[in-house]
């Protein structure tokens, strides 16, 4: 998994997601310097490719089966930005390489999202850039809570009680999926208990990484599904 660097969710939740497969699978990071998220070049910069592809170099060292990028960036940048990533990092590692809104948008496919429900930790034009993105692709964002920071380290100070309360809102109104869009967010684990309140999938950016990871290596996520129908959905 490559990292931004002050992520602090991340590591913990995937190998809490990971541990029922533990036998099978190990996950291992690499970080980048992220902290801070805007729209603006500053911002933009901390996502160049040479960055990343330094630290997916370093990562490859330790012959992962599969480099996945876990953070959103591609949300408000544009899709094609991880398309043309994953494929520059298959080129230059040899390793088969995913992506967290890679992930997303298999999910949003599979279970034929079109009405979505939007969650993020973002201020309002970061907000407005992904509703737009999908938007583009025949998604439709009806509803959106967001906590208007720009801090990334601060994203993982939203307690997870507020990033449940959040989910229910926008589950609530109409929306036929949830999308968590950060990966420095406490949703991962909180989203079972949205599901089941409110019958629609929650797609955890955190979790769908390691969804669409384990499906990219042919490995079965069923055993997964105690944390979200994400898991259960296509296992395999």
């Amino acid at each position: 998994m490559l990292t931004p660097s002050s992520n602090t969710v991340l590591e913990p939740a995937t190998n809490a997601l990971v541990a029922p497969i533990s036998d099978k699978v190990s996950v291992h990071f690499g970080r980048f310097r992220v902290t801070r998220i805007a729209l603006d070049g500053d911002s933009d910069q901390q996502f160049a490719d040479d960055a990343i592809l330094g630290a997916a170099d370093l990562l490859a060292d330790a012959r992962p089966s599969l480099i996945a990028w876990n953070g959103t960036a591609a949300s408000w940048r544009g899709f094609d930005i991880d398309d043309r990533l994953c494929a520059m990092i298959e080129e230059r590692t040899g390793c088969p390489a995913t992506s967290a809104i890679v992930g997303l948008n298999e999910a949003l496919a599979l279970f034929g999202v079109r009405r979505l429900g939007l969650v993020t930790p973002y201020t309002e034009d970061v907000e407005q850039a992904i509703a737009a993105n999908y938007a583009r692709i025949g998604v439709k964002v009806v509803a959106a809570r967001r906590s208007d920071l720009s801090d990334n380290y601060a994203f993982a100070t939203i307690g997870a009680a507020t990033v449940r309360e959040m989910c229910r809102e926008v589950a609530s109104e109409g929306a036929e999926a949830v999308a968590v869009v950060c990966t420095n967010m406490r949703g991962p684990l909180v989203a079972r208990a949205v599901e089941d309140e409110y019958n629609v999938p929650v797609i955890d950016s955190i979790a769908v990484t390691l969804w669409t990871a384990l499906r990219k290596l042919g490995l079965d996520t069923a055993p997964l599904a105690r944390f979200g129908r994400l898991f259960a959905a296509g296992a395999g």
